[in-house]
């Protein structure tokens, strides 16, 4: 381990235990005691009103081409349609998968339905975000239309019904912003800590650090099966013409 970096874990060990043995022998401390410099947090510059994402993210969709995916069905160029800053679902194309993959990520997307609102429930503007392929953030139109409360928008589908309905018009965008933490598997291959996610929809909190049961399943109770630490996610293909824009990822490790 880096020398320095020792230190400084040397360093924050003995500040997190000092005020402990302080408080246990009534020692009375000066603010400083309780003050820790190092490491320094580094500086990222934030998003702003002009949809640009932050200094460090990795950007996967800024509206000119769809080069960081792949089309799941052939492996090949992604085969959904871009168009003035936005890419749409081909419908019986296949879904999407990023060329990189990711575990503990921050992810940020922005959808829209279909203008024209055809269907009811699941038969409309549906889509879907599987966080490492396996674990299913719902897209879907859910704007006056009623559906099971664990399939609608903003859920974890099938486990858990987002705390309200965050949903816009079909006219208008909406955003996830998503904190998701990978499972961690022991050498057995059994799950010792299962995925959490915090979804944020048009900026309401919907998901609040939730555990995730396994992977999505539409059919059964989720089990969790190891697999590898980073995987690459998707945007399934339902058969709705749902459009993407501003995609953006920060790996959280």
């Amino acid at each position: 381990m880096n020398i320095k970096l020792t230190c400084r874990i040397t360093v924050i060990a003995v500040l997190a235990a000092f005020p402990i043995l302080a408080q246990q022998q009534d020692i009375k401390l000066p603010p400083e005691a309780t003050e820790f410099w190092e490491p320094e947090p580094r500086v990222v510059t934030p998003a702003n009103e002009n949809h640009l994402p932050p200094s460090d993210a990795i950007v996967l969709f800024d509206g000119s081409s769809l080069d960081k995916f792949l089309g799941i069905k052939d492996g090949g160029t992604a085969p959904w349609k871009v168009d003035n800053g936005t890419f749409t679902v081909v419908p019986g194309s296949g879904d999407l998968k990023t060329k990189e993959s990711f575990g503990d990520v921050q992810i940020h997307i922005e959808w829209s339905a279909p203008d024209v609102v055809k269907g009811k429930s699941q038969g409309r503007g549906n889509s879907g975000l599987l966080v490492m392929g396996k674990y299913e953030i719902q897209i879907l139109d859910s704007y006056d239309n009623r559906t099971y409360s664990n399939g609608q928008a903003g859920s974890i589908y099938k486990q858990h019904p987002p705390l309200v309905n965050a949903m816009r018009s079909p006219e208008e965008w909406n955003t996830y912003d998503i904190i998701f933490i990978a499972p961690r598997f022991n050498s057995d291959g059994m799950v010792i800590s299962p995925a959490k996610a915090t979804v944020f929809h048009n900026g309401i909190v919907v998901q609040n650090a939730v555990e995730l049961k396994g992977p999505t399943e539409y059919i059964g109770i989720p089990n969790y099966k190891e697999h590898e630490a980073e995987l690459p996610f998707h945007l399934q293909d339902h058969g709705d013409l749902v459009s993407f824009r501003n995609i953006w990822v920060r790996k959280l490790n």
